[in-house]
């Protein structure tokens, strides 16, 4: 039976500032090129996905009558191979703000050497208006009408924000019925008795926590006497709060679109974590005070970890940020204000497109055994993926201690540097584009 996500309903409710994330990335990706001394060409090649697909999707409802759904497909690059991300249901989803994390795929790609490119999916709705019936005839119908531009050699989907396993079963079904035969690799996030991977579901909280406990060695931080505070508690943020506290870290506030609350000893997170999953509210935990999504910022706590969805932290919200580290687990959870405030005050900020990569990771390692038909131990998936987190993270910190330059402007500069290689491996830049 299918149960509707708390993936990132939580996470993904919680409210957003209205900054364009499209118009965000250019303006990194454009500073970036800039700082590299490449040559503004390749600031061009870089700014627009390849492709962009808006598909209609009319919809017979349980009432008899037709909905018509709008959905969106972004391939940004596939210099490195085929394009690879997530798709999200929700009401605020946005032809924009699809490039934009199609774009940030691709960088994610790059940094931690992916041979894939960037891809992004995602449909307006609400899926808690739809019955079980219509959320599954949602599914199947999306995936057909972007059936001609995915494939294994071409774009992988996965989940993203309120799509879970369940919701990619549908669609592999779906794409299979229509090809006619079983495509495993197609999708990756599946289940596991169609193909999915041990380790796939905790693998992008697991990979931020990785990263946590890289920053923490950069700055001498003991996790065993660290305090936390994490906004979102959907998929990622429940479990990096998991893996966390299995370090002995101290997480004393959480919040997520139900509210927050507050322990000054530190939650335990197990005791936490089966409160959810057998149907509880975060905000009705009765072993916590309450605390609001503004005051989460201003907690006096060692490691902040925004895992809801953009414009978290902006000129209003980072003034009141006291962690030493910054861990963003969502995508784009910074603005350009927010961003300047926090390298003002000296913050370790691990960047969204190295700190919540380990899901792509962990999908590539998906599809790869899709494609051998041969499956790995959980153990040795996890032991993989630190391999490619701590590889990722010490490239880009190699790079920042070299240029002096802020991990942001490092990360983006890793996975650009990466990206332009395949270019002109491929012979499709000239020596002039590289250099101003």
């Amino acid at each position: 039976m299918y149960v509707k996500p708390t993936k990132d309903k939580a996470e993904a409710d919680i409210t957003t500032h209205q900054k364009n994330p499209y118009d965000i990335v250019k303006n990194l990706l454009k500073d970036s090129v800039t700082s590299l001394g490449m040559n503004e060409n390749i600031y061009h090649l870089l700014k627009k996905p390849m492709r962009v697909l808006e598909v209609s999707i009319p919809i017979r409802m349980d009432n008899g009558n037709i909905r018509n759904f709008t959905g969106f497909r972004s391939q940004h690059l596939d210099i490195l191979g085929p394009t690879k991300g997530g798709i999200r249901f929700h009401p605020d989803v946005n032809v924009d703000e699809v490039k934009a994390l199609s774009i940030w795929m691709s960088l994610k790609s790059a940094i931690l050497d992916l041979p894939l490119g960037g891809g992004k999916g995602g449909v307006i709705v609400d899926p808690d208006e739809l019955s079980e019936r219509e959320l599954e005839t949602l599914s199947r119908s999306y995936i057909e009408m972007i059936t001609p531009i995915i494939g294994p050699q071409k774009d992988i989907p996965a989940p993203d924000v309120n799509t879970s396993p369940e919701v990619m079963g549908w669609m592999i079904d779906e794409y299979d019925k229509l090809r006619g035969y079983n495509i495993p690799g197609m999708l990756t996030g599946k289940p596991i008795i169609i193909g999915g991977s041990e380790g796939r579901l905790s693998a992008t909280g697991r990979g931020v926590v990785f990263t946590i406990r890289e920053a923490a060695k950069v700055l001498d931080i003991d996790l065993n006497e660290s305090t936390a505070a994490l906004q979102g508690f959907g998929n990622v943020g429940s479990m990096t709060a998991k893996f966390l506290y299995e370090l002995g870290v101290k997480i004393v506030g959480i919040t997520d679109a139900s509210g927050g609350i507050y322990c000054e000893d530190g939650f335990h997170i197990p005791k936490l974590l089966s409160f959810v999953r057998e149907g509880g509210v975060l905000s009705e935990y009765q072993e916590a005070e309450s605390l609001s999504n503004e005051d989460l910022f201003g907690l006096p706590v060692d490691i902040f970890i925004p895992a809801a969805v953009e414009n978290q932290i902006t000129e209003n919200t980072a003034p009141a940020i006291q962690a030493k580290i910054v861990a963003e687990a969502a995508n784009g959870p910074t603005t350009p204000e927010g961003d300047k405030i926090l390298e003002e005050k000296g913050t370790f900020v691990i960047p969204d497109i190295l700190c919540n990569a380990g899901g792509v990771t962990v999908s590539y390692f998906e599809w790869v055994q899709n494609a051998m038909n041969f499956y790995w131990k959980e153990e040795e998936v996890n032991q993989k993926l630190e391999e490619r987190i701590v590889e990722g993270f010490q490239n880009v910190l190699k790079l920042k201690e070299k240029k002096h330059i802020r991990m942001r402007e490092a990360a983006y500069s890793v996975g650009i540097q990466h990206i332009v290689k395949a270019f002109e491996a491929r012979g499709r830049t000239k020596d002039s584009d590289l250099s101003s």
